[in-house]
């Protein structure tokens, strides 16, 4: 009998590592919630590329849980709150880019907290209009987007990235934003009044850019038609009144 227990004993397979054991070899230490987990024979066999995401997405869940426990989300909030405040001011004295440091701790502190959507979105804002005044255009733009991405309907955001976007001369753009704020407040004259504005200067540059893209053509079917001994003036193009098109006829 003892011999059969020992045979068995001898032919179990050895049991496999808890995968617990190889998130801790990669610096993952998880709390007592998640000391539980399932061993490697209850897992699908994973490559190396396979376990490092899991432990990837394992540290950013334990961060998030630890972050986002009653007091230290409370005390996450405060933080990023005096790191607003002390932005503001910075800003207030023309020191944008000590207010671009602030905002971006509060933005930091606050990277996995869903509660923090508001001052998140606030903040991506006021590293907007920081980058607007250092004329960093295209960031502000980035930033805009950002604080958008978490309230759609934040105006301040749309009235910052439409003056990035006037700046680096994107008329339509810029429009677009303006009548996005006339949708959330109809009675926003400022909006109407840049409308009116930008119309114009999205008019003329719309006939420039077909001036140099018709001068382009011209010049892509001269260097075409010279090896016939032609070029574009061999063509008259007529414009019907009625229907707006053109008729082309060749002249020698």
């Amino acid at each position: 009998m003892n011999n059969s227990s020992n045979n068995n004993n001898n032919n179990k397979k050895p049991r496999k590592p808890h995968l617990q054991h190889h998130l801790k070899r990669h610096g993952v230490l998880l709390p007592p919630l998640y000391q539980k987990m399932p061993t490697e024979e209850m897992l699908p066999q994973m490559d190396s590329k396979q376990l490092a995401n899991v432990t990837s997405a394992t540290t950013k869940k334990t961060t998030a849980l630890a972050i986002n426990s009653h007091p230290n989300r409370e005390k996450a909030l405060a933080q990023a709150n005096d790191a607003k405040t002390e932005g503001n001011k910075l800003f207030g004295n023309g020191q944008y880019q000590e207010a671009l440091l602030q905002y971006e701790i509060a933005l930091q502190v606050t990277a996995e907290m869903p509660s923090a959507t508001e001052i998140r979105s606030i903040c991506h804002s006021n590293r907007a209009v920081c980058l607007l005044k250092l004329g960093n255009y295209e960031e502000t733009i980035k930033e805009c987007n950002k604080a958008l991405e978490l309230n759609a309907s934040y105006m301040k955001a749309l009235v910052r990235r439409g003056e990035a976007h006037e700046k680096l001369e994107h008329f339509e753009e810029a429009i677009a934003d303006m009548k996005k704020i006339l949708e959330l407040d109809p009675a926003n004259d400022q909006a109407r009044k840049a409308i009116r504005r930008l119309e114009p200067l999205a008019a003329e540059k719309r006939e420039k850019m077909k001036e140099e893209m018709i001068g382009k053509l011209k010049e892509l079917g001269n260097s075409v038609l010279g090896r016939f001994g032609m070029s574009i003036d061999n063509f008259k193009a007529v414009k019907d009144p009625n229907t707006g098109s053109y008729s082309i006829s060749f002249q020698n």
